[in-house]
């Protein structure tokens, strides 16, 4: 009898840790979803790295790659080459804007010098930006359709420009 007690108060704490186990497994522990998809992206207005102002409203009408990178992030140096080509093929069809976060324009210019440069390079200072848009790691993308409502987020490197391509194509249908 104590023996058939001692198993049924371990089966009653076990099966729901098992539970709960086999519930969190199934989600990815670096996906945060943003509480922004379907939301209007928050306006900004930057500077470029030759000091003058951009600001978001200005692509309205347009799809809207925003990129948060910074030099010393290695999966950004892994996508760094995939925006390349996207910037080449895509053109004028979407806007690709990189949001420095937390790093030197110095390093940025020396980095961008040295590899080449995929769209508009933003920096800013003070992350209140980053804050806005609830980064909290790089590289962080934000893809805003033509009306300047948040789409998706990826947490992710884009580390190929078919992956690029389909992000902004397959899933969204931006592109056609």
């Amino acid at each position: 009898m104590k023996r058939l007690v001692i198993l049924s108060v371990g089966a009653v704490v076990t099966v729901p840790l098992l539970v709960f186990l086999a519930i969190g497994l199934q989600h990815d522990p670096r996906s945060i979803e943003s509480p922004l998809i379907g939301k209007p992206a928050p306006p900004f207005a930057l500077r470029d790295l030759d000091g003058n102002r951009v600001r978001l409203e200005d692509f309205r009408g347009r799809p809207v790659l925003v990129n948060f990178w910074a030099t010393w992030c290695q999966p950004c140096m892994a996508e760094h080459g995939s925006f390349q080509e996207a910037s080449r093929t895509l053109g004028d069809r979407v806007e690709l804007l990189g949001v420095i976060y937390q790093d030197q324009p110095s390093m940025i210019r020396r980095f961008l010098a040295q590899r080449g440069e995929w769209g508009t390079t933003l920096i800013d200072p003070e992350s209140k930006v980053a804050i806005a848009y609830g980064v909290y790691g790089v590289p962080e993308s934000y893809l805003i359709d033509g009306d300047g409502v948040i789409v998706d987020k990826l947490t992710s490197p884009l580390v190929t420009a078919n992956h690029v391509y389909g992000w902004l194509d397959q899933q969204h249908g931006l592109l056609r």
